[in-house]
């Protein structure tokens, strides 16, 4: 096993199959995931796993000199900003090469009712007059946002429960991606949605919902991503281990 260790910054999809293909295409390297820990039971990627946060940009600086990391990928979700934020702080004051995987955001398509918003709170602002029954499908720590609206019923998917304050008109689906166009269907159908709330995070796992609501004709909220970090960018994941290579001391290079 080679001493070189690549830090992969995880909690997605690209994430898993990035570290099942490195496992494969080169098992001479270290690599390393870290998860948030924000997940009760989260899906392990293949190969070493840490859990939970390092503690701002200087723990993450201390982290990747105590462990002598020679490279990170940040392939975090896009709302994942504070994390993608830490780690160019910190690859920057150690002096590690950093590569962010962002897979391309949503495309409205013909039929399409969009409404983009900068902010989950503009979100909460905009569904007031789109109707009352809401599908709130951005994630259980921005269900406090909405907490306040008590004209409208909200339904709620997650992996996990999520934290109060919460809407007084509520109720709570536990569930884990990826969805189907058929599954999203019934589900708007059984719970009478008039209005999707969601954010634009990109990619097929949760695309679903999009295509439900185009079918049933229902507006979508749709909430805009924070800005990409300032650092190389990939969408691929074939493309980090066709970047591995060019780093100074990695075997092969």
């Amino acid at each position: 096993m080679s001493g070189f260790t690549v830090l992969l910054l995880g909690g997605t999809g690209e994430a898993r199959r990035l570290a099942a293909l490195l496992a494969w295409e080169r098992p001479d390297l270290r690599v390393v995931t870290s998860l948030a820990g924000r997940v009760a039971r989260p899906a392990l990627p293949d190969g070493e796993v840490r859990i939970g946060g390092f503690g701002g940009p200087a723990g993450l600086a201390d982290w990747l000199r105590r462990e002598r990391v020679g490279a990170v990928v940040d392939a975090t979700h896009p709302f994942a900003a504070r994390i993608s934020t830490s780690a160019v702080t910190a690859c920057a004051e150690v002096g590690v090469p950093l590569l962010v995987v962002r897979r391309p955001g949503w495309t409205e398509r013909p039929g399409d009712d969009w409404r983009r918003v900068p902010s989950l709170q503009a979100a909460a602002e905009m569904v007031a007059g789109l109707g009352e029954r809401v599908f709130l499908s951005t994630g259980r720590q921005s269900v406090a946002v909405f907490a306040g609206l008590d004209r409208h019923w909200f339904l709620v998917r997650s992996v996990d429960p999520p934290d109060p304050p919460l809407p007084r008109r509520l109720a709570v689906v536990l569930d884990r991606g990826p969805f189907t166009v058929a599954g999203e269907l019934e589900l708007l159908r059984r719970y009478e949605i008039e209005v999707l709330v969601t954010k634009d995070s990109g990619g097929t796992m949760t695309a679903a919902k999009l295509e439900a609501a185009r079918e049933l004709g229902l507006p979508v909220v749709l909430v805009d991503r924070p800005p990409t970090p300032l650092a190389e960018r990939v969408e691929r994941i074939e493309e980090v281990v066709s970047w591995l290579p060019g780093l100074p001391g990695i075997p092969g290079s």
